[in-house]
């Protein structure tokens, strides 16, 4: 297992739609475990292919937050939320693609989502609570879609400039 690097915003791999996922194979095993071991290590409760460079609809979850609760680390290959809820949730979300930047964003309180998992099996959950605003998070991604999307221009402008100048310094680092 190797660590990633996180694209940081802007960078025009994270406004692009990634391709589905079309074979299974040690690789994309060996990349999801990869993945992990990125989002662990952020930390992070998910991460999408996009976030490092792989234009692949894949992505990594696991939001598992209570002291001493087993971890649940979930791999979900091509997901699509098939519904969602009437009722929303605000969530303050951030993003391992926008370091240190956080803002309530309003979704859906609970989606049902359909994947291929690892093993090639079709997979499906209904998601609430954190869980349902991180599968969605990570779909957007997935879409070329961000969470300061959701945000009004001045405060997305904002902080697309402090992106910018982190990328100056982490550069020049």
């Amino acid at each position: 297992m190797a660590l990633r690097d996180i694209l940081i915003h802007p960078d025009p791999r994270l406004k692009t739609v990634a391709d589905p996922v079309a074979t299974i194979d040690d690789g994309l095993k060996r990349l999801a475990d990869d993945m992990l071991e990125t989002m662990y290590a952020a930390p992070g409760i998910g991460l999408a292919a996009p976030q490092i460079g792989v234009m692949q609809r894949m992505l990594v979850m696991d939001c598992v937050k209570e002291e001493g609760a087993a971890p649940r680390p979930m791999v979900l290959l091509n997901p699509e939320v098939t519904w969602s809820s009437e009722a929303c949730n605000v969530y303050e979300e951030g993003c391992l693609s926008v370091p240190d930047q956080y803002a309530d964003v309003e979704r859906p309180a609970e989606v049902e989502v359909t994947w291929t998992s690892l093993e090639g099996a079709e997979q499906s959950e209904r998601f609430d609570g954190l869980w349902a605003t991180c599968v969605q998070h990570e779909i957007d991604h997935l879409n070329g879609k961000l969470f300061i999307d959701y945000l009004k221009p001045l405060k997305r402008q904002m902080i697309t400039r402090k992106m910018q100048k982190l990328k100056r310094e982490r550069a020049r680092a």
